[in-house]
C-alpha cells in the first residue's frame, strides 16, 4: 500500500511540474499577443524592414510630389534617380574600402 501511495505521489509531482510548464508557456503566448509587445517586436525588426529601403522612401516622395503637382514631379525625378545612383555607388565604394582595410590589417 505504501508503495502505491509513493507511486501516486511521484506521479502527482510530475503532473504538477507539467502544469507549471504549461502555465509558463501560456503566459508567454499571452504576452506575445499584447499590443505593447507587438509594437516592441516591430521596432526591433524595423531596421531590416522595407521601411528603411531607399526605394521605398523614393516611392513615398514621388507619390507626395504626384499628389501636390505633377509638373514638379517630372522635374524632380531625374534628380532623385541620379541621387539614388550616387548613393548606391558611394555605398559600394565604402564597402570596398572597408574590405581592403580589413585585408590590409590581416596581413600585418
Amino acid at each position: 500500500m505504501k508503495k502505491r501511495i509513493a507511486e501516486l505521489e511521484a506521479r502527482r509531482l510530475i503532473l504538477l511540474e507539467r502544469i507549471e510548464a504549461q502555465r509558463h508557456e501560456l503566459a508567454w503566448h499571452a504576452e506575445q499577443l499584447r499590443p505593447k509587445t507587438q509594437v516592441s517586436e516591430w521596432t526591433r525588426r524595423a531596421p531590416q524592414s522595407a521601411a528603411n529601403h531607399p526605394l521605398a522612401w523614393l516611392t513615398g516622395l514621388a507619390s507626395v510630389f504626384l499628389l501636390l503637382k505633377r509638373r514638379r514631379l517630372l522635374t524632380w525625378l531625374p534628380w532623385l534617380a541620379g541621387g539614388l545612383s550616387m548613393v548606391s555607388r558611394l555605398t559600394r565604394l565604402i564597402r570596398l574600402i572597408s574590405e581592403l582595410r580589413s585585408l590590409r590589417s590581416g596581413f600585418r
